[in-house]
């Protein structure tokens, strides 16, 4: 979801850098044989993340959700030249998928693929790391900072979309609501915790950028 009127968010699009042409057909084919293809981060986040990696110039990257494998190839963009980028994700049948465009990227031998449950996986990926993206399950978000913060480099920055979850973490949840309830927690955690400071980006779905004192 968008919170920016469309012409302003078409215009911001336009006016930042082009996705790479590996990344054009990722896209695409995602959108063709992928099942909720709307989860993949598209241009305009995909720049941030790419912005914001470069900035940052990791040497250990961790992403928790690859998906289809795109929002890894943008982090993978400002990887130190002998960094390495963890990704999880718990379902094998995009394996071959992600795995399929990896290969013909720059990175083909700096990003690791990881299946199964991310909290099961985490205690066995060799830390410090420099930049986190969280983009996975919901419910766990709190659980998978929990799981890294300590982890992290100090100065280190961890990334978190989707928190404002079509804007329904600015209203009472419904009581079934297991998502709206957990983001609602997360997002109140992750600006009181004071190992971080942290300032959340209205960037399609929200995101969060939390840095490592």
């Amino acid at each position: 979801m968008n919170f920016l009127p469309e012409n302003i968010d078409q215009y911001a699009s336009d006016h930042s850098q082009k996705e790479p042409a590996l990344l054009q057909e990722l896209f695409k084919e995602t959108w063709q044989k992928a099942l909720v293809p709307r989860m993949i981060s598209g241009h305009y986040q995909g720049r941030i993340l790419s912005m914001i990696s470069k900035l940052v110039s990791p040497k250990t990257i961790l992403e928790i959700g690859t998906y289809t494998g795109y929002s890894a190839l943008c982090l993978a963009e400002g990887l130190q030249k002998e960094g390495v980028l963890h990704t999880i994700d718990h379902n094998e049948e995009l394996y071959d998928f992600q795995r399929k465009y990896f290969d013909r990227s720059n990175y083909k031998h700096q990003i690791k693929q990881h299946v199964g449950e991310a909290l099961d996986l985490l205690p066995d990926i060799k830390g410090p790391f420099d930049l986190v993206f969280i983009d996975a399950d919901k419910a766990n978000y709190s659980n998978y900072f929990k799981a890294v913060i300590g982890k992290m480099n100090p100065g280190g920055v961890i990334l978190s979309d989707n928190v404002l979850w079509s804007g329904k973490v600015t209203e009472a949840p419904n009581e079934k609501d297991e998502d709206t309830k957990a983001l609602i927690i997360y997002n109140q955690m992750m600006n009181e915790d004071p190992r971080i400071e942290t300032v959340l980006l209205p960037i399609r779905d929200g995101l969060t950028v939390s840095r490592v004192k």
